[in-house]
């Protein structure tokens, strides 16, 4: 073969990148492509994500020049582009990682009916997951609906090997590369995007935090969580590989089988939106009836719900375009089951402002909080106070993301509401939305 394009989406590495990997192996020339498309593209739509993204691409033409390569920018319809750029380079074959939302099903379908249309081979490669979300199936057929299953069916796998990164790039002349697409505003303390910062941060947290992690964890103050959440999102990291780097294959109680676990959660989801591409839209199974309040919405957008456990995970997220898994929960757990508002509003607002927004993790853990997805108990309610207690004791959290808190005693921090009134109306804190013992 003598020329074939490679259309990154969510891969934008050279570490472990089957699409990639494959192409070079199989062909004399190869063109890097990626496809800026306005459906999804608005940088006002996702701010966070479109700075990262803008500096993920910015990292992988950084790295496809060392190697004597480039990365060619186009925006438009990426089937359309794909068969545009085939022609003028003389490219016959295109390799793509498969992906399993409604969009990436509907980009996959376009791009094999016009491939095939211009005669052009389409290759599908794994690679945004450690097991494609087709490569475990329960007993009866179908996908797994409940976790524990699914992880001990995901510990036994059998992986792929990693993939080499190509040493040299030969292209094709392009008269025209493109530019990356400009990224306006962003959270202050938003991560760097691209694969030389991920491999940097996981390095580094790997060697300092692994060993902790299913002790340190759920510790919301003490920030111990990996933070790579965003880089596989992207796919600045291989999920494989931080996978074997954090896990002994056999089944135990090392120090990554609790890490290893948030990327079984992580395959899990994905296999879930495959067999169900309306998660984001639709109930994955019944559940309660919501009732509409814009302003108690606005409040809990806004962390200003009176409930410190709450607001300060809403106004992290705010600040760096990530919150901590923890708090998450928290806040979903209180927009849906103590205020009764609808999950598909939190998944959007996440959505917004998530670095690592992601259709099947954003949507299937707002469901799985929600009692609609995959949770075995779907009547679980947590009770902010109590999750304040256990995993933020000395209000550590509440002080660096609620600071007109900081002063308060620990006996009030996370229930300023026993103040007394002109004491806590001083604060300009507002009264908690809902009564909660």
């Amino acid at each position: 073969m003598d020329t074939a394009i490679v259309v990154f989406t969510r891969d934008l590495r050279l570490h472990d990148n089957p699409a990639l990997h494959q192409a070079c192996a199989r062909a004399r020339q190869v063109v890097p492509l990626f496809v800026s498309d306005p459906a999804i593209a608005a940088p006002a739509r996702s701010p966070n994500r479109a700075r990262f993204l803008a500096e993920s691409l910015a990292d992988l033409r950084s790295s496809l020049r060392e190697r004597g390569g480039d990365l060619v920018i186009r925006h438009g319809d990426p089937a359309a582009e794909v068969i545009r750029l085939a022609a003028e380079t003389g490219a016959h074959a295109a390799y793509i990682a498969d992906d399993v939302s409604r969009y990436a099903t509907a980009r996959r379908r376009k791009l094999e009916r016009e491939c095939a249309r211009h005669r052009i081979d389409l290759a599908l490669t794994p690679g945004l997951t450690v097991v494609p979300p087709a490569g475990l199936k329960p007993a009866g057929g179908g996908h797994y609906r409940v976790f524990t299953p699914y992880w001990r069916a995901w510990r036994a796998a059998t992986w792929r090997s990693p993939c080499p990164v190509p040493q040299v790039i030969a292209m094709p002349p392009i008269a025209e590369t493109g530019r990356i697409p400009v990224a306006p505003g962003a959270s202050p303390d938003l991560a760097p995007g691209g694969e030389q910062a991920g491999r940097q941060r996981f390095a580094a947290w790997r060697q300092r935090r692994l060993a902790g992690y299913h002790e340190d964890h759920d510790d919301l103050a003490g920030d111990a969580t990996s933070r790579l959440s965003a880089y596989l999102r992207f796919g600045c990291l291989s999920p494989l590989e931080v996978a074997v780097a954090t896990l002994d294959r056999p089944a135990g109680h090392e120090p990554g089988e609790e890490f290893g676990r948030q990327l079984a959660w992580r395959d899990f989801f994905y296999q879930v939106t495959a067999a169900f591409p309306d998660i984001a839209r639709k109930n994955y199974r019944p559940g309660p009836a919501w009732h509409q309040d814009q302003g108690a919405l606005d409040a809990w957008r806004a962390g200003q719900t009176g409930i410190p456990i709450v607001d300060a995970g809403l106004r992290q997220l705010a600040a760096e375009g990530f919150m901590h898994n923890r708090a998450r929960m928290i806040t979903a757990s209180f927009l849906t089951r103590n205020l009764g508002i609808d999950w598909r509003h939190g998944y959007r607002h996440f959505a917004v402002l998530l670095a690592d927004g992601d259709v099947a993790c954003n949507a299937g853990n707002w469901q799985w909080v929600a009692g609609t997805g995959n949770n075995t108990r779907p009547n679980r309610v947590m009770n902010p106070l109590r999750q304040a207690h256990r995993f933020d004791r000395a209000g550590q959290y509440v002080r660096r993301y609620v600071p007109e808190l900081a002063g308060l005693d620990p006996a009030y921090l996370q229930a300023p509401w026993k103040l007394p009134d002109a004491r806590r109306e001083r604060l300009g804190y507002p009264r908690p939305m809902v009564e909660l013992s």
